[in-house]
C-alpha cells in the first residue's frame, strides 16, 4: 500500500471490472467482502518488483521524524528506557564480541578473509560502549539506501561475520547478538554508520558514510503531530477567554472535570457503536439498523501493543523491528506514549472563542499554502463546520478562525487502528499488516454514507469497523498461523491487492453517489488547501445545504494520500462542537449567553408565536380576570387547598414513610463484605490483623451535595449503627451523628484529620473509611495544582483518601461504594479484583433468591420495557420537542443547544399549566408529553383525600439555566394561582431544599412530625408532595428520590456528553423499587390510560409546522408503528389521525385534552364519549367552541355528574378499564409507588440506550466508561451481554487506562504487580438499590464479629457431686491465706470424689459407705456429652492464651517473626534415656529454634543435646517462670492455645509442645518459634496418657542430668527446681479471687474474681513455702456459678485436672499409665495420693477452658479395618469372642476397651448397676465404668494409703493388667456379694490364665469358657483379653 500501488493495472478492463465488483458488493448481504481488486493485477513476480519499486521511502525525512519524535518525547515526558531481552545463559556479553564469543571489531579482523554472500555488503556498526571501534556486519544491500538516501526496504536482513550465523531478520535480534547493549529502541539508521571497503593492501577499512537521509517529500505516514510540537504547543490552561485546544471528540462526548481540558485532549472517547460493516476491499453499504456489528471476540485478549503500524514490510518483518518513523507506538508504556501524542501535537487546534491576530497555524499542519476561512461563515451558513484532520498533511488556516473548529480525533483513530495488538503479533508479521490509509478512508466514507440525518458519527463505530475489516481480511492468515508453526520465511500467498491512492477518489465518489448528497467528495490534485477552499466557497454559496459531511481527498501517484473530513451538517456540527467543551466551559458559555442577553432573541421569537400576544400578557389578563373567583378556572374542588382533608375522617391510609429497614439482599451483601474483610485477614500477607481490634469506628465520605449529606445522616441516624457499635450513647444528637459523615468540600479536611488522628491514637480500633458515590471526583491531586481557576475541591478525594496515612495505617480499611465502578477498574487501579464485591442478582433462572416483596427497576428493566410488545415503554422521547429544538437550532446557531432546549421546555411547561387552567388555546404551544405530565401533576393531589400527589423531576444540569427555569415556572404558577396545588423546588447540590410553609405543614402532618422547626432536608422526605423538582448540577451526586416520583424528565441532559458513567447515572435517577405484590405487567398495561401509544405517535398537527419550520418529517415515535397497533382496541376508540386522547390519569378532568388543534373542546369531548358506556349521552356537554365560560361549565357538569369527580374523557372510554371510573378515588402517590416512573430522554440518548449490538448488549455499555479514562487499544474485543459483573471488571482492567488527570494515573510500580492496596474494597451495585443500608449493616456485623473474635466460648459448668462433700465445721485455713500450711495440709483428708464437670459421665469413686442407694445417673446422658456441655461467651482479657490466628506487634518476635532469626530456623536434636518398665531405650526428638537454644545445654565438640536447663529453688526473679511448661496436643496445630506471650505478661518462660511424630511438620509450620518434643513413632496412635507418661519420665531424667551437671558447679541436688507444668492446649485465661476479710467477725468476708496473668499465678505458687514437699499443685476450673462456700477453704486436697504443677522428684515412683486415653489424670491422682504424696488445689485460682471443636480426643475415629466405608460402629461391637469371625477395627485396643467399659460395663458387672452402696473394687487403676456404676479404688502397693474397706461389700472386682504387687492374700481381705462378678484384663490369653492361677481366683470365682473376650483387634494390633467370672 503506502505511497505506491503494488502492481500494474490492466487498464483496458479496469473500469468495467471495478464498477461491477463494487456494485455487486454493495448489494451483497455477505459480511465478509471478497477481494475485489485482485483480478486487476498482474502475476506474482510482477507484484514483487512493483512492491520493491513502490516501497521507496524518504529515509532522510524519516530519520528527521525520529529525531523530532525523540526530542518531543524528551520535552514532554520522562525518557523511555528500552528493555532489552536478557541474553541466553552462558553466552558471551563482552562489548565488541558476538554472543558466540567471536571478535567483531574492525581493528581485530580487518585482515581476515570474510565470506560475504551475494547481494550483501559489509558495513560498520557503532556501539555506544565502544566509541572508538566499528563492529563489522554483513547486511543485505536491499535494506540499505542508495547514494541519494532512497530505495531502502524497511526492515533488516543480515549475518554475523564472527560466528557466521545467518538469517537475522530483525535488527533488534541482530543488535542483541552483536552485544550493542542498547538503552533505546534498536534502529538500523542509528547504528549502521559506514560502508566497509578493502584498500590496496586488502585490509578492511572504513569507507563512506551510509546515506540515510534524502531531500524528497515526507512519506505518507509522516507524523505531522510530532512535527507540530515545534509549531504549536497547547496552552497549559484553557478556558473560554483563551485559545482553546478542543477536546478531540468525534461523538457526543465530553464530561471532563472542570479545568482538565487539554489533558483530556489526547484520546478517543468511547462512544456509541452504531452497526458496523466491514471489508478489506469492498465494504458493503448497510442501513443504520442492519445487524452488522457482530464483531467476534479475538481468542486472545491482548494489551496495548508496543509496536507501531507497519508500512511496507518484507516477508521477514516483525513488530519487534519497527519502522523508523513509528517511535510513538514503540514506547513500552502506553500512557507515556499517549501523553507524547497529546503534548507533542495531539491537541489539535480549534479556536472557537478567541480571535488571534495574524494568520493562525493549526497544530496538525505540516506544509502547504494557508487557507483563509471566509468572514461571516457562521452568519451565512448558520453553523460552525468541524474539520477532522485525517491522513497526511493539513494546510494552515487563517482568517476567521472563530467560525471553524479543528479536531485531531480522526487522525488519532487512524493512527491507533494501525497499531497491531499483541494479541495478533503471534501470528507473524509477513502477511498480517495493518489496514492501509486508503482502506481506512474508504471505510470511513461508507460509514458516513449510512448514517441517518439525525445521527452523529461515533469513534467506536470506526474502530470496530477497522478492527473487523482487518480481522476478516486476514482471517485465512490468522488461521494458518494458528494451525502451523511459523517459520522464519513462511511460504504464504502474496498479499491481497490493496486499494491504491489513484482508485480511492473514484471509489469514494461511487460510494457517496447513493446517499442523496449527504456525503460530498472533493478530490484535490495538489493539496488539501484547494479542497478546503472549495468547500468554504460552496458553504458560502449555499451549495452544501443537504450535505452533512464533506470528504476531501488529495491522492497523487507519487506520494501518500492527504485527507480531511468536514462535518457541515448543522445538527452534527453543533453536537460535535458542543461536545468539545469541558463542563466548566459549558457552564461559562451558557452563563455568558444569559448575562449578555443573547437569549433575548429566543424570547422574542416565542412571543411572536402566540396569536393572542405575548404569553406574559395572557397570564396577566388571566390573573386579573380570575382574581377573587379562581374556582371558575378549575374544576369545582380545584381551589380547595389540598391539605383540608388531611384531618378529616376520609384521610388516606396509604402513606408509609420508610425510615430504615434491612432487606434480605442487603444483609447478603453485608455478609459478602464481611467475608472479603476476613479473607484479607486470613491471607498470609498479614495486612489486616482482625484479632487485634476490639471495636469498629468509621467515617462516611459523600460528595458535596447538601441533600446527599443529609440523606446519609438520616440513614445513619435511623439505622442504629452508632449505638450498636458503642460509639454513641442513647439520646443521639444530630451534631454527634454529623461527626461520622463528611462532605467532600474544603471543610472536609479538618474532619478527615481528626479521623486520621483517632486511627493513630486507637490502634485496637478498626476504622472503616467509606467512600460513597466513589466515582464522583477521581481527579489527581497532582494535576489540581495546574488549574488554579478550578474548584478547590477538585482532586480532594485523591488528597484525602490516597494520602500516605490511609495507605499505611494497618487499622484503616477503605471501602469504595458506587453504582458505576468502571473508572476504578483500569490497568492502574488500586483495588484488587479479589476485593471487589458486586451486588448479587436478585433472580436466578426466574427464581427469587432473596424473597423480596419489591421488584427493582433499573436501566435494563427500563430498556426491556421498550422491547416488550404488551406494555407501554417506560423510556420515551418527545419527537415534537426534538423537532422544535432542531428547527430553533438552525435559526439561532450562536446559542448553545442547552439554552435552546431549556427555553423550549420551560415554554412548553408554562403553556401546559395555562392549558390545564382553562387557557385551552395554549395546548397548541406545548407537546403531548409535557401536557400529560402537567395534567397528572396538578390533578394528582385531588385524587387523594389527604392531598398526596406526584413528583415530577425536571433535570437541568446547568445551574444558571435551572435558576432561570425555576423563576419562570414559579412566575407562571403564581399568575395561575396554583401555589397551593403543587410546589416547585430548585434542587441545587450546593444548598438545601426550600419548601413553602404550606407544604411543610402538610408533610409534617403526613409524617406525624411535631417539631415546629422541622423542614425537609432530603428528597426522600418529600414523599407524597405534589411538586416539580428542578434537579440541577452537572452530575447527580447520590441523591435518592421518593416513591411518589412519577415522571423523570431528562430531556435537558447534556446529550453531547456520552460516557457510560454519565449516561447511566442520569438514568439511575429513575431507578425504583416497585411492590411486587401487584402484577407489574398489569400496572404497566394500565398506563395506557395515562399515555396512549397513539397519542405518542400523533405529532402531525398542521400548526406545529409553522413552529418547527417544516422539520416534522424528522420526528420519530418511540413506539414503533406496527407495535402501537396492538394497543388500538384496548387503548382508544379514536383513530390516530384525530388523536384526541386525554393526557391525564384515569381520574383527571376532561378539560385537559390535546387533540387535533383544529377541533373544539366540544368535538373532542363528543368524539371521546360517544362510545363510552359509563358516560351516557345525557352527560355530553353542549359547549360553544369560542365560549370560554361554556367550556368551564362543561367541565363542571362532567365532574359533578360522573361518579368519580375526576374521570377522564376518552381514557375512560376503554371498556377493559371501565371499572376504574366507578371506584373511589385512588391515591396517586400509592399508584405511583406501584409502578416505575416514566422517563423522557433526548432522542440521541434514547437511540443509544435502546439500541443493542450483535450480542444483545445495550449500545450504552460499549461507551467509554468514564471521561478520565481511555481505551488501551483500538484492537479490543466487544463486550458481551453474557459478561458477569466480575468479567466486566476484568475487561475494563485490561482494556482501559487512566488519563493523566485520573488519580490512579501514577499508581504504577515498574515491573511489579503489587499496585493494589491490600485494605481497599469496592462495592458496586445498581443505583438506588440499597447500598447505603448494606454498608451500614456491614459495619454492624463487622463490629459483632470483632467482639466475637475477642470472645471465646469457655466451659461454664457447676462442679458435680458437691452434695457428697463431707460437711465440715472445721476450716483448715483462713479465707484470706495466700499459701497453704504444710502441716495443715498433711492433716487434710483427701477428697476422692470427682468434681470436674467434664467427668459427669464417669464412674463415681466411693470413699465411704453411702447412707442410701442414690440414683446418681438421673440427670446423665449415656452418649458423649462433649457437644452438649454448657459454655458461656467471655471477652478475652489482655492475659489470654491465643491460637495461631492471633497476630499483634508485641508477640511477633515471640511467634518467630524476629528479623534476627530466619523463619523456621531450628535444629533437630535426639535425646535418649532408658526406662526399665518399657524394657527398652526411649529416643525422643527435640526441635529447638535458634532463639530458644539458651534453654538447653549442648556438648562442646559435637553440639549434642545434653540437658534442659533448670533453675534453682532459691532463685527469686520477677522476670521469668521457673517451671517448664509442657503442652501435649494433637490435631490442633491451628486452634491450640500455644501463644502464652500475653498470658505470661511477656515474662521469660520455657514452653514445650509435645506432638506426635506424624504431626511434627504441620505444627512446626504454624509454630516455628516453639520448642517441640516429638514422641516416638510407636506412640502415633497412643492417647494422652502416653504423652503425660513421657513428659514426666523425661523431666525426671532431665532433673537427674541437671543435678549431676550443677553438682559439679557446687550446687546441691535438692536445690534444683523439680517442678514442671503440664497444661491442656485449651486453657485460655486464668482468674484469681480477691478476698476481703475486713468484716467485724472473722468468718465474714467478701470476694471478687478477676482475670490475672498466668505469670502472676505461677510465680505465686512457685513462691509457696516448702513448695518442694508438694507432689501436685493445681487450681479450680472456672465457673460463673462458683459459690462462696467453695472458696471459703482456700486450699483443698482433691483431684486436680487440666493445669497441673507436677513435682517430678517426689512422683518418681508414680507413673502415668501410658496406655490410657481417658481419665488418666484421675488415675494418676489416685495413685499419687495412695503413695502418700501431697496434692494441693489452690481454690483462689481458676482456669478457663475454651471449647475447641477440633482435635484432642475427637481425633480418634473408630472404624472398620476391612472397608473404608465410614460407617459408625456401636460401642457394643468393640469387643468380641476370641477366634471369632468378628469384623476387626482399626483402633488401639486400649481405646476400644475404655470406650466399651464406659458404655457397656453393666454386661460385666450386672449387680453393680445403680448399686452405689456396693461399688466395684478396682485394684491399682481407675477405669470409667459409666455413670451408673461406682468404683472403690485401692492400691496394692505396700504402705499405701487406702480407704477403709472393712465394712464394704463389693459387687464386683476389676483387675486391670495386674503387676506383681497384687497377690492372692491381698484380694482375700475384701468381701463380695454373692453373684458379684469379676473381670480380669490382660495383654494376652496366656497371661490371663497365669493371673488366674497366681491369684488363686478359682477358689472364690467361677469361670466359664464362654466368658472369655477380646477387644475387636487383629492379632498384629495386640488385642486385650478379658475373662469374667462369678463369685461363689
Amino acid at each position: 500500500m503506502g505511497n505506491s500501488y503494488a502492481g500494474q493495472l490492466k487498464t483496458t478492463r479496469f473500469e468495467e471490472v471495478l464498477h461491477n465488483s463494487i456494485e455487486a458488493s454493495l448489494r451483497s448481504n455477505n459480511l465478509v467482502p471478497r477481494p475485489v481488486f485482485s483480478q486487476l493485477y498482474l502475476e506474482a513476480e510482477q507484484q514483487l518488483s512493483s512492491l520493491e519499486a513502490g516501497s521507496r521511502v524518504d529515509n532522510e525525512e524519516e530519520e528527521e521524524e525520529e529525531e523530532e519524535d525523540e526530542e518531543g518525547s524528551e520535552s514532554s515526558s520522562p525518557p523511555i528506557t528500552y528493555q532489552m531481552k536478557p541474553p541466553p545463559e552462558g553466552c558471551c556479553t563482552t562489548d565488541g564480541f558476538c554472543q558466540a564469543g567471536k571478535d567483531l571489531r574492525l581493528v581485530s579482523i580487518s585482515n581476515e578473509q570474510i565470506e560475504v554472500p551475494s547481494g550483501f555488503l559489509l558495513v560498520g556498526a557503532k556501539s555506544s560502549n565502544l566509541p572508538d571501534h566499528l563492529l563489522v556486519c554483513a547486511v543485505d544491500k536491499r535494506f540499505l539506501p542508495d547514494d541519494q538516501g532512497r530505495n531502502a526496504l524497511l526492515g533488516f536482513s543480515g549475518n554475523c561475520v564472527g560466528c557466521s550465523k545467518k538469517g537475522f531478520c530483525y535488527f533488534t535480534e541482530f543488535s542483541n547478538h552483536i552485544n550493542l547493549k542498547l538503552t533505546t529502541q534498536p534502529k538500523k539508521q542509528k547504528h549502521l554508520k559506514y560502508y566497509l571497503v578493502r584498500n590496496a593492501q586488502g585490509t578492511l577499512t572504513k569507507g563512506s558514510a551510509i546515506c540515510w537521509k534524502g531531500s524528497e517529500f515526507r512519506s505518507r505516514q509522516s507524523s505531522s503531530s510530532a512535527r507540530s510540537n515545534t509549531l504549536f504547543q497547547p496552552p497549559e490552561n484553557t478556558s473560554s477567554s483563551t485559545a482553546v485546544v478542543n477536546e478531540p471528540v468525534l461523538a457526543a462526548h465530553s464530561g471532563v472535570q472542570a479545568g482538565m481540558h487539554q489533558m483530556a485532549s489526547d484520546h478517543l472517547p468511547s462512544t456509541v457503536c452504531y452497526p458496523v460493516y466491514n471489508g478489506k476491499d469492498s465494504p458493503q453499504q448497510h442501513s443504520a439498523k442492519s445487524n452488522l456489528s457482530s464483531v467476534t471476540r479475538p481468542s486472545v485478549l491482548g494489551t496495548l501493543t508496543n509496536s507501531g503500524p507497519p508500512k511496507k514490510r518484507h516477508k521477514g518483518w516483525s513488530p519487534e523491528s519497527p519502522s523508523s518513523n513509528e517511535a510513538w507506538h514503540l514506547q513500552p508504556n502506553p500512557q507515556i506514549a499517549n501523553r507524547n501524542k497529546n503534548e507533542a501535537g495531539g491537541g489539535l487546534s480549534c479556536l472557537p472563542h478567541a480571535a488571534m491576530a495574524g494568520p493562525m497555524s493549526s497544530p496538525v499542519v505540516t506544509s502547504g499554502e494557508p487557507v483563509s476561512v471566509p468572514n461571516n461563515l457562521l452568519k451565512i451558513y448558520k453553523a460552525k463546520p468541524v474539520l477532522f484532520k485525517g491522513h497526511g498533511n493539513f494546510p494552515y488556516l487563517c482568517g476567521n478562525l472563530n467560525d471553524v473548529i479543528v479536531s485531531p480525533l480522526l487522525y488519532t483513530c487512524y493512527r491507533n487502528s494501525q497499531s497491531l495488538s499483541r494479541a495478533y503479533e503471534q501470528y507473524g508479521a509477513s502477511t498480517i499488516q495493518p489496514i492501509s490509509d486508503e482502506m481506512q478512508l474508504l471505510l470511513t466514507v461508507y460509514y458516513l454514507v449510512q448514517l441517518a440525518s439525525d445521527q452523529v458519527p461515533l469513534i467506536e463505530d470506526l474502530e470496530q469497523i477497522f478492527m473487523r475489516s482487518w480481522r476478516e481480511s486476514h482471517l485465512s492468515e490468522i488461521r494458518q498461523y494458528q494451525q502451523a508453526i511459523p517459520q522464519a520465511f513462511p511460504q504464504v500467498p502474496g498479499p491481497i491487492a490493496p486499494v491504491t491512492s489513484a482508485q480511492l477518489p473514484w471509489l469514494a465518489g461511487l460510494a457517496a453517489s447513493s446517499c442523496n448528497d449527504s456525503v460530498h467528495i472533493i478530490e484535490c490534485s495538489y493539496s488539501l488547501a484547494e479542497g478546503l477552499s472549495e468547500m468554504f466557497k460552496m458553504l458560502i454559496e449555499g451549495k452544501l445545504v443537504k450535505t452533512n459531511y464533506v470528504v476531501i481527498i488529495c491522492a497523487c501517484r507519487n506520494r501518500a494520500i492527504d485527507s480531511c473530513i468536514a462535518v457541515t451538517g448543522k445538527y452534527q456540527a453543533r453536537i460535535l462542537s458542543e461536545s468539545m467543551l469541558t463542563p466548566t466551559e459549558y457552564q461559562k458559555e451558557v452563563s455568558y449567553e444569559l448575562v449578555t442577553g443573547k437569549v433575548d432573541a429566543l424570547g422574542a421569537f416565542f412571543s411572536t408565536l402566540c396569536p393572542d400576544g405575548d404569553v406574559d400578557v395572557l397570564l396577566d389578563k388571566f390573573c386579573q380576570e380570575n382574581r377573587g373567583h379562581i374556582s371558575s378556572s378549575l374544576p369545582a374542588s380545584f381551589s380547595k387547598p389540598a391539605s383540608v382533608d388531611v384531618v378529616g375522617t376520609a384521610g388516606c391510609t396509604n402513606y408509609n414513610f420508610e425510615r430504615h429497614q434491612i432487606r434480605p439482599f442487603q444483609l447478603a451483601v453485608a455478609q459478602k463484605l464481611l467475608s472479603h474483610v476476613c479473607s484479607i485477614a486470613d491471607s498470609s500477607t498479614q495486612n489486616l490483623d482482625l484479632g487485634s481490634f476490639e471495636k469498629v469506628d468509621f467515617l462516611i465520605c459523600v460528595p458535596p451535595s447538601e441533600v446527599t449529606y443529609q440523606q446519609t445522616l438520616f440513614h445513619l441516624w435511623h439505622s442504629g449503627v452508632l449505638l450498636e457499635l458503642g460509639l454513641e450513647k442513647e439520646h443521639l444528637t444530630k451534631q454527634r451523628v454529623e461527626q461520622y459523615v463528611v462532605k467532600l468540600d474544603m471543610e472536609a479536611q479538618s474532619k478527615f484529620k481528626t479521623f486520621l488522628q483517632n486511627s493513630m491514637q486507637n490502634p485496637h480500633t478498626l476504622f472503616v473509611l467509606i467512600h460513597d458515590h466513589a466515582h464522583w471526583d477521581l481527579v489527581s491531586s497532582a494535576v489540581h495544582g495546574l488549574y488554579p481557576q478550578s474548584d478547590p475541591a477538585v482532586g480532594l478525594v485523591d488528597r484525602l483518601l490516597n494520602c500516605r496515612e490511609v495507605k499505611e495505617s494497618p487499622n484503616i480499611v477503605t471501602l469504595h461504594v458506587t453504582s458505576f465502578p468502571y473508572a476504578l477498574q483500569t490497568q492502574h487501579t488500586r483495588i484488587s479484583p479479589y476485593n471487589e464485591i458486586h451486588w448479587p442478582s436478585l433472580y436466578n433462572n426466574g427464581a427469587d433468591l432473596y424473597h423480596e416483596n419489591k421488584k427493582y427497576y433499573g436501566l435494563s428493566e427500563f430498556v426491556e420495557s421498550t422491547l416488550s410488545g404488551h406494555s407501554l415503554p417506560l423510556l420515551r422521547y418527545d419527537s415534537s420537542f426534538e423537532a422544535m429544538v432542531m428547527a430553533l437550532g438552525k435559526r439561532f446557531p450562536r446559542l448553545h443547544s442547552a439554552v435552546i432546549r431549556t427555553f423550549v421546555l420551560v415554554q412548553h411547561y408554562s403553556a401546559a399549566m395555562m392549558a390545564v387552567c382553562g387557557l385551552s388555546q395554549m395546548k397548541n404551544y406545548t407537546t403531548v408529553e409535557t401536557l400529560e405530565i402537567t395534567q397528572n401533576l396538578i390533578n394528582s393531589s385531588r385524587q387523594c383525600p389527604s392531598g398526596h400527589g406526584l413528583m415530577v423531576v425536571l433535570r437541568i444540569p446547568c445551574i444558571p439555566l435551572a435558576a432561570v427555569a425555576y423563576e419562570r415556572l414559579n412566575h407562571v404558577r403564581e399568575r395561575l394561582a396554583l401555589e397551593d396545588h403543587f410546589e416547585i423546588i430548585l434542587g441545587n447540590p450546593n444548598s438545601g431544599i426550600t419548601v413553602g410553609k404550606h407544604f411543610v405543614e402538610q408533610l409534617k402532618i403526613w409524617q406525624k412530625i411535631e417539631d415546629a422547626e422541622w423542614s425537609p432536608q432530603t428528597y426522600l422526605e418529600l414523599e407524597g408532595l405534589p411538586c416539580i423538582l428542578i434537579f440541577s448540577g452537572m452530575d447527580p451526586q447520590g441523591e435518592s428520590l421518593p416513591r411518589s416520583l412519577r415522571y423523570c424528565d431528562l430531556r435537558l441532559i447534556n446529550s453531547s456528553c456520552l460516557v457510560r458513567t454519565a449516561l447511566e447515572q442520569e438514568l439511575g435517577l429513575a431507578a425504583y423499587f416497585v411492590s411486587s405484590e401487584t402484577s407489574t405487567e398489569k400496572l404497566v398495561s394500565n398506563d395506557v390510560l395515562e399515555s396512549d401509544p397513539e397519542k405518542l405517535s400523533s405529532t402531525d398537527n398542521e400548526d406545529e409546522e409553522t413552529v418547527t419550520e417544516g422539520s416534522t418529517s424528522e420526528k420519530r415515535s418511540p413506539v414503533k408503528r406496527e407495535r402501537s397497533g396492538s394497543h388500538d382496541s384496548a387503548a382508544s376508540s379514536v383513530s390516530s389521525k384525530t388523536s384526541s386522547t386525554a393526557f391525564c390519569s384515569e381520574k383527571s378532568p376532561p378539560s385537559v385534552t390535546a387533540g387535533d388543534t383544529g377541533k373544539s373542546t366540544h368535538q373532542i369531548l363528543s368524539s371521546s364519549t360517544e362510545e363510552n358506556v359509563n358516560n351516557p349521552e345525557k352527560q355530553r356537554p353542549k359547549t360553544d367552541k369560542d365560549s370560554k365560560s361554556n367550556a368551564k361549565t362543561a367541565q363542571g357538569s362532567i365532574t359533578s355528574s360522573s361518579p368519580s369527580p375526576f374521570s377522564s374523557s376518552s381514557a375512560s372510554s376503554v371498556p377493559t378499564h371501565s371499572s376504574f371510573v366507578l371506584q373511589a378515588p385512588q391515591c396517586s402517590m400509592t399508584k405511583a409507588s406501584q409502578q416505575p416512573p416514566i422517563v423522557y430522554l433526548p432522542k440521541l440518548v434514547y437511540d443509544i440506550v435502546t439500541s443493542a449490538d450483535s450480542t444483545g448488549l445495550p449500545k450504552s455499555s460499549s461507551l467509554l466508561p468514564y471521561h478520565s479514562v481511555m481505551w488501551a487499544s483500538s484492537f479490543r474485543p466487544l463486550m458481551s451481554k453474557m459478561m458477569t459483573c466480575t468479567e466486566q471488571s476484568l475487561y475494563y482492567r485490561q482494556w482501559t487506562v487512566p488519563k493523566p488527570i485520573h488519580m490512579d494515573y501514577n499508581n504504577r510500580n515498574e515491573g511489579r504487580m503489587d499496585t493494589f492496596h491490600p485494605r481497599r474494597l469496592l462495592l458496586s451495585g445498581p443505583p438506588q438499590i440499597g447500598k447505603t443500608g448494606a454498608y451500614l449493616q456491614f459495619l454492624s456485623i463487622l463490629s459483632r464479629m470483632l467482639i466475637r473474635l475477642t470472645e471465646v466460648d469457655v466451659y461454664d459448668e457447676e462442679e458435680i457431686n458437691t452434695d457428697l462433700k463431707e460437711e465440715s465445721s472445721q476450716y483448715y485455713h483462713q479465707p484470706g491465706d495466700a499459701w497453704p500450711d504444710l502441716e495443715t495440709m498433711k492433716k487434710m483428708p483427701f477428697d476422692y470424689t470427682i468434681h470436674d464437670p467434664k467427668y459427669e459421665d464417669a464412674s463415681f469413686i466411693c470413699s465411704r459407705i453411702l447412707m442410701k442407694n442414690e440414683d446418681r445417673s438421673a440427670n446423665r446422658k449415656q452418649e458423649d456429652l462433649y457437644m452438649h456441655r454448657q459454655t458461656t461467651r467471655m471477652r478475652l482479657s489482655k492475659y489470654a492464651a491465643y491460637n495461631t490466628y492471633h497476630h499483634c506487634e508485641q508477640c511477633h518476635q515471640y511467634m518467630g517473626f524476629n528479623p534476627r532469626y530466619q523463619l523456621y530456623e531450628s535444629t533437630l536434636h535426639a535425646f535418649a534415656f532408658s526406662y526399665s518398665m518399657l524394657g527398652e531405650e526411649i529416643q525422643l526428638h527435640f526441635i529447638i529454634p535458634k532463639s530458644k537454644e539458651h534453654h538447653f545445654v549442648f556438648s562442646h565438640p559435637g553440639r549434642q543435646l545434653e540437658s534442659m536447663r533448670l533453675p534453682l529453688v532459691t532463685d527469686q526473679s520477677q522476670d521469668y517462670i521457673k517451671s517448664p511448661t509442657f503442652t501435649p496436643t494433637t490435631g490442633r496445630h491451628e486452634h491450640g492455645l500455644f501463644n502464652l506471650f500475653h498470658a505470661m505478661d511477656g515474662a521469660s518462660h520455657l514452653h514445650v509442645l509435645v506432638v506426635k511424630e506424624y504431626e511434627m511438620a504441620i505444627y512446626k509450620k504454624y509454630w516455628p518459634n516453639h520448642i517441640m518434643l516429638v514422641l516416638p513413632s510407636i506412640f502415633n496412635s497412643a492417647g494422652v496418657g502416653a504423652a503425660h507418661f513421657l513428659i514426666k519420665e523425661l523431666s525426671y531424667h532431665n532433673l537427674e542430668l541437671e543435678r549431676n551437671r550443677q553438682e559439679e558447679l557446687g550446687i546441691k541436688p535438692q536445690d534444683i527446681w523439680p517442678f514442671i507444668v503440664i497444661s491442656d492446649d485449651s486453657c485460655v485465661m486464668w482468674n484469681a479471687v480477691e478476698i476481703d476479710c475486713s468484716g467485724e467477725r472473722k468468718s465474714e468476708y467478701t470476694w471478687t474474681e478477676r482475670n490475672v496473668s498466668l505469670k502472676q499465678i505461677l510465680q505465686h505458687i512457685e513462691s509457696t513455702p516448702n513448695v518442694t514437699h508438694y507432689a501436685l499443685i493445681g487450681m479450680r476450673k472456672w465457673s460463673s456459678k462458683t459459690k462462696s462456700g467453695e472458696i471459703k477453704e482456700p486450699f483443698s486436697c482433691c483431684h486436680i485436672h487440666d493445669f497441673v504443677m507436677l513435682n517430678v522428684d517426689l512422683t518418681q515412683n508414680v507413673q502415668y499409665n501410658q496406655n490410657r486415653f481417658m481419665c488418666d489424670d484421675v488415675d494418676f491422682n489416685l495413685r499419687a495420693h495412695s503413695a502418700g504424696l501431697l496434692i494441693c488445689r489452690f481454690n483462689q485460682f481458676s482456669v478457663m477452658k475454651k471449647q475447641i471443636a477440633v482435635g484432642g480426643q475427637r481425633s480418634f475415629h473408630i472404624k472398620s479395618k476391612v472397608s473404608d466405608n465410614p460407617v459408625s460402629i456401636a460401642p457394643a461391637q468393640y469387643i468380641c469372642a476370641p477366634d471369632s469371625k468378628h469384623t476387626f477395627l482399626a483402633a488401639p485396643a486400649q481405646l476400644l476397651l475404655e470406650k466399651y467399659l464406659q458404655y457397656h460395663s453393666h454386661r460385666f458387672f450386672p449387680l453393680s448397676l445403680k448399686n452405689y452402696c456396693h461399688p466395684v473394687l478396682s485394684v491399682d487403676c481407675y477405669l470409667n465404668l459409666g455413670p451408673q456404676i461406682s468404683i472403690c479404688y485401692v492400691s496394692s502397693r505396700p504402705h499405701s494409703l487406702n480407704v477403709s474397706c472393712s465394712d464394704m461389700v463389693f459387687s464386683g472386682l476389676l483387675l486391670y493388667l495386674c503387676d506383681s504387687f497384687v497377690v492372692a492374700s491381698f484380694l482375700k481381705k475384701f468381701h463380695f456379694l454373692k453373684g458379684a462378678t469379676l473381670c480380669v484384663i490382660c495383654q494376652d490369653r496366656n497371661s490371663l490364665r497365669q493371673t488366674v492361677v497366681r491369684l488363686e481366683l478359682e477358689d472364690e470365682w467361677q469361670f466359664r469358657l464362654r466368658d472369655e473376650f477380646q477387644t475387636a483387634n487383629a492379632k498384629e494390633d495386640k488385642p486385650l483379653f478379658f475373662l469374667t467370672g462369678r463369685h461363689i
